[in-house]
C-alpha cells in the first residue's frame, strides 16, 4: 500500500472505526448514511479558490447579526468521512451562536476516496506534508475571506474540530497562531507528533476525552495502525508550549473531570475534561451510533464550555 493510500485509510478508519475488510462496504454505506445522521447532507452554501483549488464551506450567520459591527467566528472542523453538516448537527454551535451572536463555519476538508471507484468523503490529510500544507492555506483564505465579507473580527476567530477535525485543530494551533485566539478538540486523534509543532507561541486549549472511547484510548497507545498519546500527556505537553507556572488543579464535575493549569504566557490556559466512560463522541451533544463510538456524556456541554473558554481571549492585531 503507498504512503498516500494509508494516510487516506487511516484518516478514514478514524472517523468511523472499521476493519479494513470492510472498506468498500463502509465508505459506500457512510456516504448514504450521512445525509441521514441527524439531519446531515452533502451540501455546503459557499466557495473560494484556494491553492487554485474550489474549497467549500457551510456557514451560519447568527439571528442576532445587524451588521455593522465585528462579531467573533468558530470554524468547527468535522471528523473524517463525516460531512460538514453532521458535525453541525452534532455539536448544535448553530443554536449558541444565535443566542450569542457569533458567525460559525463548517469548512469541508478535502475530498477523497480510498479507491476510485469509490465515493468520496471528506478528510482532513494531517500526515501529508504537502496536503497539509494546502489545508492550512484554505483556512487562511477562508478567515480572510469571512472577514472581508461579514465583518468577521479579526482578533476573535477560534478552532475547534472532533476527532480526525481534532488533529488539524492542533495543526492550525501551529501554523496560525497568528490569526487563532483560542482552540478546542473533541476526542482528537492526534496522530501527528508533538515534536511536529516548533511554533513557541501561547495558545489558549480546551479539551475533552472520554475514558472509553474505542478509537482513540484515553490513556494513550495503539488503536487502528496508529499510536495515539495519552488525553493527560497530551494537555501536559500543551501546558509546557504555554509555559504554565502552576500546577494543575482537577475538579469533580459529576461524572467527569477538569483539569486546569493556570499561570500560563499570556494568559493560555489549558483545559482538560475528562468524561467517565465516555466514547468518541460530542459531550452534551446530539448522541452519535453508540454501538460504533460509545456512549455520549450528558455530564458537561462541550459547545458551551468551549464558548465560554473562548470568549475570554483575544488575539492582538
Amino acid at each position: 500500500m503507498t504512503g498516500r493510500k494509508r494516510i487516506v485509510l487511516g484518516c478514514l478508519l478514524l472517523g468511523i472505526g472499521f476493519p479494513v475488510a470492510l472498506l468498500v462496504a463502509v465508505v459506500v454505506f457512510l456516504h448514504a448514511l450521512n445525509p441521514l445522521v441527524l439531519g446531515g447532507g452533502d451540501e455546503h452554501n459557499g466557495s473560494i479558490v484556494s491553492s487554485g483549488k474550489r474549497r467549500e464551506y457551510l456557514l451560519h450567520i447568527p439571528a442576532r447579526h445587524l451588521g455593522g459591527k465585528p462579531a467573533p467566528l468558530v470554524i468547527s472542523l468535522h471528523p473524517a468521512a463525516v460531512f460538514p453538516t453532521v458535525q453541525r448537527a452534532t455539536s448544535r454551535w448553530n443554536d449558541l451562536a444565535d443566542r450569542e451572536g457569533f458567525f460559525v463555519v463548517y469548512p469541508w476538508g478535502r475530498r477523497i476516496s480510498p479507491l476510485p471507484i469509490l465515493p468520496s468523503l471528506p478528510v482532513w490529510p494531517v500526515e501529508s506534508e504537502a496536503a497539509l500544507t494546502e489545508e492550512v492555506a484554505f483556512i487562511a483564505d477562508l478567515i480572510d475571506e469571512l472577514v472581508r465579507a461579514h465583518g468577521v473580527d479579526p482578533a476573535r476567530i477560534y478552532v475547534n474540530g472532533f476527532s480526525n477535525g481534532g488533529a488539524m485543530t492542533f495543526a492550525l494551533s501551529c501554523r496560525l497562531s497568528h490569526r487563532i485566539a483560542a482552540v478546542g478538540t473533541v476526542a482528537a486523534a492526534h496522530v501527528l507528533p508533538w515534536s511536529w509543532c516548533t511554533d513557541s507561541r501561547p495558545m489558549p486549549l480546551i479539551a475533552f476525552q472520554g475514558t472509553d472511547d474505542p478509537l482513540v484510548p484515553y490513556r494513550g497507545g495503539a488503536s487502528l495502525g496508529y499510536s495515539f498519546p495519552s488525553a493527560e500527556g497530551w494537555a501536559a505537553s500543551w501546558a509546557r508550549r504555554n509555559r504554565c507556572t502552576q500546577l494543575p488543579v482537577a475538579t469533580q464535575l459529576g461524572g467527569a473531570t477538569r483539569l486546569d493549569y493556570g499561570g500560563c504566557a499570556e494568559g493560555a490556559d489549558v483545559r482538560l475534561y475528562t468524561i467517565e466512560g465516555g466514547g468518541h463522541t460530542w459531550p452534551g451533544g446530539s448522541p452519535l451510533p453508540r454501538l460504533l463510538v460509545g456512549r455520549t456524556g450528558t455530564e458537561v456541554d462541550a459547545t458551551r464550555e468551549m464558548w465560554e473558554f473562548f470568549r475570554r481571549y483575544r488575539r492582538p492585531l
